[in-house]
């Protein structure tokens, strides 16, 4: 319980152990069991904590304390001390919601108050994870640069821009991969084929007046990524039909 530390990020990570009823389960797996309390909050169960959001988008394991030696900054609320986000379920659109109580960027006092935020709506998401390259990717990489394009030199003809998907989203322009707006992802940036099991969850936001719309943008991809299924665990096995 008390070895999860403020601040550890909540990842996805395929389930460790099938059953739901709470006697054949394995403890050690509780770290993937979240609950909403009746708050409107989520916990996690082996931390034993509620979940709060980081810089408006990355769900984090809060510790809460009733002392702390570290003052909270002012004026309230603030990046520190706010009130929790509360998070709901849709049945019919398998989405997950979060709401805040406040502008989730926490502006300074220095900056004027908007309420720009209030006409947004907050989503959790997963993020689609591209393998790293391999020695063939550079080489295929190499002789475009070095064969095609001094071909196409001679022939008067213009190479193709050879711009790769990691170069575009890992270099210091714009966003990063997982800070893309859904609706603007392209087909490379769709691509989940990394062999590693975890992938991130974010928070997207999305104008509320106009989510219906954008909606229907959203690839079946983009929109799998934002349906979730609850399981809820019990305490005995479920009677079969007779």
């Amino acid at each position: 319980m008390d070895d999860i530390e403020d601040g550890t990020e909540i990842a996805l990570w395929p389930e460790k152990e099938k059953s739901l009823v709470e006697s054949f389960r394995d403890p050690d797996t509780n770290n993937q069991v979240f609950f909403i309390d009746t708050a409107g909050a989520l916990c996690s169960r082996s931390a034993g904590h509620a979940i709060d959001v980081e810089d408006t988008s990355t769900l984090q394991a809060i510790v809460l304390s009733c002392v702390t030696d570290d003052p909270s900054p002012s004026p309230f609320p603030n990046s520190y001390a706010h009130p929790l986000p509360k998070f709901s379920y849709s049945a019919k659109t398998g989405e997950i919601s979060v709401h805040f109580a406040c502008d989730p960027a926490y502006p300074g006092p220095e900056m004027a108050p908007s309420i720009a935020w209030q006409g947004k709506t907050y989503l959790l998401t997963s993020i689609p994870k591209r393998k790293p390259r391999t020695i063939i990717d550079d080489a295929s990489a190499f002789i475009a640069s070095n064969i095609l394009t001094p071909i196409s030199f001679l022939t008067g003809t213009a190479a193709p821009a050879q711009a790769r998907p990691d170069e575009v989203f890992g270099a210091d322009i714009d966003l990063n991969e997982d800070e893309l707006v859904e609706e603007e992802r392209s087909e490379e940036a769709e691509i989940d084929d990394d062999t590693e099991l975890a992938r991130k969850v974010r928070i997207v936001t999305v104008p509320t007046a106009e989510k219906d719309m954008l909606d229907l943008l959203l690839s079946e991809k983009a929109r799998n990524r934002r349906r979730w299924v609850i399981s809820p665990l019990r305490t005995t096995n479920a009677k079969t039909p007779s």
